[in-house]
C-alpha cells in the first residue's frame, strides 16, 4: 500500500500540503483531483522521488515497479514502434545483454548465460512484445505505416502519445498518469479507458475529464485546503458525498453562528452587572473555547452564459455535393494539387439543431468544421450561407491564435472598438479576468485562462451558430462544467467536436459521423459509438493503412434528416423532405413553447423566493435580533423563513415536473 504520514510540502513560499495522512490500497484506481495549483503534480513528484517532503514520510513497497509518462520526447530517428517498446526497460536490458554475449567468443559459461537470458526473455514476454506494441499504438490512433516512421517526424501531441505508449508498455505495479487524455481524441480516450480498467496494478490519475474518471477510478483523493481527503467511488460519487458534506458543514456553521450570537448577546448585556458577572464570565470562556468552524470555502464557482444570439436564417447553411479538403501548392513548380478528405457532402443546418460530430482520428472532423466555418473553401460543390448567419468558431488550436503579447482588454477591444472600456472590463470580469489581469500580457497565462479568453471573445459576438472543435482542451473540471452548462442553455445552433463525453451528452441531441471519407448519420448514443470504435480498431489490425472500418449502425429517421438523403432522390424530393422536416420542427417548437414559458416564469419565482429567504436569513444572523426587544420581529422572521423555504421547495418540485413534460414533448 501507499501511506502518507503527516506529510508537509511547500514549493518556494507556497504551502501545498500540511500534515496530511492518507492510505491507498494495492489495486486501487485513484483519481487525484483539486484546483489548479493545489499540488497534484507535486504529489506525483513526491512519489517519483523528484521532490522530498519537508516533514513526514511516504511509504510504499520498495519492490514496486513504477511507470509514468515522460514530459519530453527527443527528436529521434528511431521508429515509433521501437520507441514505444523501449518503455519495457527490463526487456531492453535483457536484449542488450543477449546481443553482447552472442557477439563474444563461444564458451561453456557463455552458453549457460545465453540459455538463462533466453529463459528470462520468455518470462518477459519478449516474443509477443511487437504484437503488444502494435496493439497499444493502434489503440492510441497510429496506423501500421506510422509505427515505422521516425519519432522526429511526429508533432508534439503525437509524441506525447508515444510517451504514453511507453508508460503502458512498462510492466508496473504503480502507474502514474498526469492528464493522459490531454493529447487524445475521443476514440483514443475510449480505448485508453478500456485498457486502464484491465490494469492490474495501483493506478493514480490526474484528469479533468469526469466521464473518464467515472469509467476508470474507484477512489477519489481530493486536495483541498492543503489536505488530502479520500473518498470511495468514482468522480460522480465524490460529487454526491462532497455536496452532502457541504450541506452538513453549512448547517453546522449556521448553528455555530447562532450559538455565538446568543453568547455574545448575553455577554454584552450582562458582563457589567454584578449579579450576572459569573454567568457572563462562564459564557466568555465557552465562547473562547468554541471551535471556529472554517467558513465554507464557496470559492466562487466560475459560470457564464451565451448572450442571446442574433436572429438566424433558416436554414443557416446548405452544402450540396461538396468535397472538403486542402489545396497544396508545390513551392518549386507552383502546381496546385487537391487532397480530398470528405467527399459528397450533402448537408443542411436548421435553427436549433445540436449536433455532435463523431469519427476516428484523422477521419476529417476538423476539415469539415473548417469548411462549414468558411475557413476552407470547398474543393467542389456548392455551399450557401443564409443571410444573417453569425458563426462563432472555436478552432482546435484557438489558443495559439491569440496575440500573446497583448492583454484580454486589447483582444476584446479589437473586436469591439466602439464600446466603452468599462463595459469591456465588466464583461471580462464575468469570465474571471479581474484587476491587473485585464491589462496584462496573456503570455504567462495558463492554457485554461487563454482558452477562457478565447471563449469570452466568441460569446461577445452573439453567434447564432457555434462551431466548436475540441473546446475543452486546457480547461479544468470547473471551467468544463461552466462551458457545459452554458452550451446546454445556448439558444442558437450548435455543432461540436469534443472528446469530453459529459459535454457531448449534456449539449447535443443527435450525432453525425465522418467515416470512410463520407459524412453519415449515426443512429445511436455514445455507448453505441464506443462499440463501433472497438470493431473499427479490430478491423484496422488487418489493414496496412489502418483505415478499415466496421459497418455503421443503421440510420434512423431522426438522424437521416440531418444529412441529405441518398443521391437517388430528385431535387423536388429533397425540397419536399426539407419542407416536411421544417414543419415537424415547427410543430415541436409549438409544443415546447408554452412549457418553456412556464419554466422561465417559475425560475423567476424561485429566484425571488430564494432572495426573500436570503434576506430573512441575513436578519436572523444579526445577534441583536435575539434581544428581548426584538422578540416579536424574531417570531415573524422565523415564520417568514419557514414559509419561503416551503414555497421554494414546492416550486422546485413543479419545475422538475415541467422539465419532465418538456422531455416528453421532444420524444
Amino acid at each position: 500500500m501507499i501511506r502518507f504520514q503527516q506529510v508537509t510540502l511547500a514549493r518556494g513560499i507556497k504551502p501545498l500540503l500540511d500534515n496530511v495522512d492518507v492510505t491507498l490500497n494495492p489495486g486501487d484506481k485513484i483519481g487525484l483531483i483539486g484546483a489548479n495549483g493545489a499540488g497534484k503534480s507535486s504529489l506525483f513528484g513526491l512519489l517519483r522521488g523528484e521532490l522530498h517532503a519537508d516533514l513526514g514520510s511516504i511509504d510504499f513497497p520498495s519492490k514496486w515497479r513504477m511507470a509514468y509518462v515522460a514530459q519530453e520526447t527527443p527528436a529521434l530517428d528511431r521508429p515509433a514502434l521501437e520507441y514505444a517498446i523501449d518503455g519495457d526497460v527490463t526487456l531492453r536490458l535483457l536484449e542488450d545483454e543477449l546481443a553482447f554475449l552472442e557477439s563474444e567468443p563461444e564458451t561453456s559459461a557463455n552458453g549457460i548465460l545465453i540459455g538463462e537470458l533466453y529463459s528470462a526473455l520468455a518470462d518477459a514476454d519478449a516474443y509477443t512484445v511487437r504484437s503488444r506494441g502494435e496493439q497499444l499504438l493502434t489503440g492510441l490512433g497510429f496506423t501500421l505505416d506510422q509505427m515505422q516512421q521516425p519519432v522526429a517526424s511526429f508533432s508534439g501531441g503525437w509524441r506525447m502519445r508515444l510517451n504514453l505508449a511507453q508508460a503502458l508498455m512498462c510492466p508496473s505495479d504503480l502507474l502514474l498518469l498526469d492528464e493522459p487524455t490531454n493529447h487524445l481524441d475521443l476514440d483514443a480516450i475510449i480505448w485508453l479507458e478500456d485498457w486502464l480498467k484491465r490494469y492490474a496494478g495501483t493506478l493514480i490519475i490526474i484528469s479533468h475529464d469526469r466521464d473518464f474518471l467515472d469509467g476508470v477510478v474507484n477512489v477519489i483523493v481530493h486536495i483541498d485546503e492543503r489536505k488530502l481527503k479520500r473518498y470511495s467511488g468514482n468522480y460522480s460519487s465524490f460529487e454526491r458525498q462532497r455536496a452532502a458534506q457541504m450541506i452538513l458543514a453549512q448547517g453546522a456553521l449556521e448553528k455555530q453562528t447562532r450559538q455565538r450570537a446568543h453568547l455574545e448577546s448575553f455577554i454584552s448585556r450582562f458582563k457589567a452587572q454584578a449579579s450576572k458577572a459569573r454567568q457572563a464570565q462562564s459564557r466568555m470562556k465557552a465562547l473562547a473555547k468554541m471551535e471556529e468552524l472554517a467558513p465554507l470555502r464557496a470559492a466562487a464557482e466560475f459560470s457564464f452564459e451565451f448572450r442571446e444570439p442574433a436572429n438566424a436564417p433558416n436554414p443557416l447553411l446548405v452544402m450540396e455535393d461538396v468535397n472538403a479538403g486542402y489545396r497544396i501548392e508545390d513551392n518549386d513548380s507552383h502546381k496546385v494539387t487537391e487532397k480530398t478528405i470528405v467527399s459528397g457532402i450533402n448537408f443542411s443546418l436548421q435553427i436549433g439543431q445540436r449536433i455532435g460530430l463523431l469519427g476516428v482520428n484523422g477521419a476529417g472532423k476538423s476539415t469539415l468544421i473548417k469548411t462549414i466555418a468558411g475557413e476552407l473553401a470547398p474543393l467542389s460543390g456548392d455551399s450557401q450561407f443564409g443571410k444573417g448567419l453569425a458563426i462563432g468558431y472555436f478552432a482546435q488550436h484557438q489558443v495559439e491564435m491569440l496575440r500573446h503579447e497583448e492583454s484580454p482588454l486589447w483582444h476584446l477591444g479589437h473586436i469591439a472598438p466602439t464600446v466603452r472600456e468599462q463595459g469591456l472590463r465588466n464583461f471580462l470580469g464575468s469570465f474571471n479576468f479581474n484587476g491587473a489581469m485585464v491589462t496584462s500580457k496573456i503570455a504567462p497565462f495558463s492554457g485554461g485562462e487563454k482558452a477562457r479568453l478565447a471563449l469570452a471573445l466568441i460569446v461577445w459576438q452573439r453567434p447564432n451558430l457555434l462551431l466548436l472543435d475540441e473546446p475543452t482542451n486546457h480547461l479544468d473540471l470547473e471551467t468544463r462544467e461552466a462551458l457545459t452548462m452554458a452550451l446546454a442553455q445556448f439558444e442558437g445552433t450548435l455543432v461540436v467536436v469534443s472528446h469530453d463525453r459529459h459535454l457531448l451528452r449534456a449539449t447535443t441531441d443527435q450525432f453525425i459521423i465522418v467515416a470512410d471519407g463520407k459524412l453519415q448519420p449515426f443512429d445511436g448514443d455514445l455507448d453505441d459509438y464506443r462499440d463501433w470504435l472497438f470493431k473499427t480498431k479490430l478491423a484496422s489490425k488487418t489493414n496496412a493503412t489502418g483505415a478499415a472500418a466496421a459497418a455503421l449502425p443503421p440510420v434512423s429517421a431522426k438522424s437521416a434528416s440531418t444529412v441529405a438523403p441518398a443521391p437517388t432522390m430528385s431535387n423536388a424530393d429533397k425540397r419536399d423532405q426539407k419542407r416536411s422536416d421544417a414543419e415537424d420542427r415547427q410543430k415541436l417548437a409549438a409544443k415546447k413553447k408554452p412549457i418553456e414559458a412556464k419554466i422561465k416564469k417559475l425560475e423567476e419565482q424561485i429566484a425571488k423566493r430564494n432572495a426573500q429567504k436570503a434576506a430573512v436569513d441575513a436578519r436572523l444572523a444579526d445577534p441583536l435580533m435575539y434581544d428581548q426587544a426584538n422578540k416579536k420581529e424574531l417570531k415573524m422572521l422565523l415564520t417568514d423563513q419557514a414559509f419561503y423555504a416551503k414555497e421554494a421547495t414546492q416550486m422546485e418540485s413543479e419545475w422538475l415536473e415541467l422539465q419532465e413534460a418538456l422531455e416528453q414533448a421532444t420524444v
